[in-house]
């Protein structure tokens, strides 16, 4: 059962059983109880609309959303279990994105891969001229966009795996595309952001800086956000391309910067963790783990005022979003550079130990992990009441 709602100017389609029969016996019943049955079955049926389910939830790009938060609405079983398998050959670093029940990831064999994100059945394989590394796909409009390591920006249908068109960048890309309205934002290793036209891959501006452009940029309010391999932190407005202003960093950045507010989060090679003002454009407070000195290459999520993150101390860090203060950390076994999702107070992150980890968001306390015997570089993706997750020996992970 469902309820359908009709667009504005469509007229409301009715199905077998709807309140038309109200309609027709109402010379005989009195018109209050007319109404109160058609609400009630409209309550109802609403009710029957959410339980059902009926349009799952998205993780259409890196990071869940263009503001990097890493936050997932999908309801995540409380204990998990290996729904399916699927062996890509070769090592997967991209992150995947799913969308309209399907996922899609890059793999170092140079394709781009959507699936069946019930079973893993492969729906189709493009090939890209070279190895996907870290370049996770974006989905916007019916089309999946995701770059690879010889330079090349490719735009693919959606449904039929068809390419529409490429754009060839100076170097490699390891950043991951960022849709906004119809123009795709994506940084590329020859030390420019590009902003190209979503639907014809068209250049419409380019913004140069003094490193390469590693990062996935986030968006929001017209204005993107770089933290570039250069040490500096810039806003730059979407519809011209022009620096609004910029922060210095101190330090190398790999990682992408997560906003919410007026804040933004990410991690450097400095070992640090920043909080930076947008409005005040300074750095709000810096993080250091003063025992262990090992850079932050994971990006951060954001949830509950708090950040957590992984770092190459091999711990995952939670910090206080407005003081930066400590508030858990917990071990893992080598290094973390999968950055975390979180969802219903969870925290799902993989770590180069080749484990899977569940952490309470709240304590740390772990609550569920799995070996995949493969470090586990990539991020999750979560959607449908599902975990999708990618590893260095070719093997995509569905958990739910």
């Amino acid at each position: 059962m469902r309820v359908l709602m009709a667009r504005a100017g469509e007229p409301a389609k009715r199905e077998s059983g709807d309140s038309s029969f109200f309609l027709r016996s109402s010379g005989s019943w009195p018109l209050r109880f007319i109404t109160g049955g058609l609400c009630l079955m409209a309550c109802f049926s609403l009710v029957i609309q959410s339980e059902e389910g009926s349009v799952p939830e998205a993780w259409p790009q890196f990071r869940g959303n263009a503001e990097l938060t890493g936050v997932g609405s999908s309801a995540v079983p409380g204990t998990l279990k290996v729904q399916w398998t699927f062996e890509a050959g070769e090592p997967i670093e991209s992150s995947a994105a799913i969308a309209e029940s399907t996922v899609y990831v890059g793999s170092s064999a140079g394709e781009l891969l959507a699936l069946n994100l019930k079973d893993g059945s492969l729906r189709w394989r493009y090939k890209t001229n070279e190895a996907i590394g870290e370049s996770s796909p974006c989905v916007a409009n019916g089309i999946v966009y995701v770059g690879d390591l010889s330079g090349m920006v490719h735009a693919v249908n959606a449904q039929t795996g068809k390419g529409l068109w490429t754009f060839k960048t100076g170097s490699e890309i390891k950043a991951s595309p960022v849709v906004d309205g119809e123009k795709l934002l994506i940084g590329s290793y020859d030390e420019t952001l590009y902003c190209l036209a979503a639907k014809t891959g068209a250049e419409i501006w380019k913004f140069r800086i003094n490193g390469p452009v590693h990062c996935t940029v986030s968006i929001s309010a017209g204005f993107t956000y770089v933290s570039g391999c250069d040490e500096v932190f810039r806003a730059i407005r979407v519809a011209d391309g022009k620096e609004v202003f910029q922060v210095s960093s101190g330090a190398y950045t790999g990682a992408s910067p997560a906003l919410k507010g007026h804040l933004a989060y990410f991690g450097t090679f400095s070992n640090e963790v920043l909080g930076v003002d947008l409005q005040a454009k300074k750095i709000l407070w810096r993080y250091e783990n003063q025992e262990r000195q090992f850079p932050f290459y994971s990006s951060a999520a954001l949830a509950d005022d708090k950040v957590v993150l992984g770092g190459r101390d091999k711990l995952v860090h939670c910090l206080n979003a407005a003081s930066g203060k400590l508030l858990w950390t917990f071990a893992t076994r080598a290094r973390v550079d999968s950055s975390p999702a979180i969802a219903g107070g969870r925290v799902y992150i993989g770590s180069n130990d080749g484990r899977f980890y569940v952490l309470d968001l709240a304590t740390g306390a772990k609550q569920w992990e799995f070996e995949a015997g493969a470090p586990l570089s990539a991020s999750p993706a979560i959607a449908g009441g599902r975990v999708v997750i990618g590893s260095q020996d070719g093997r995509l992970y569905c958990f739910g």
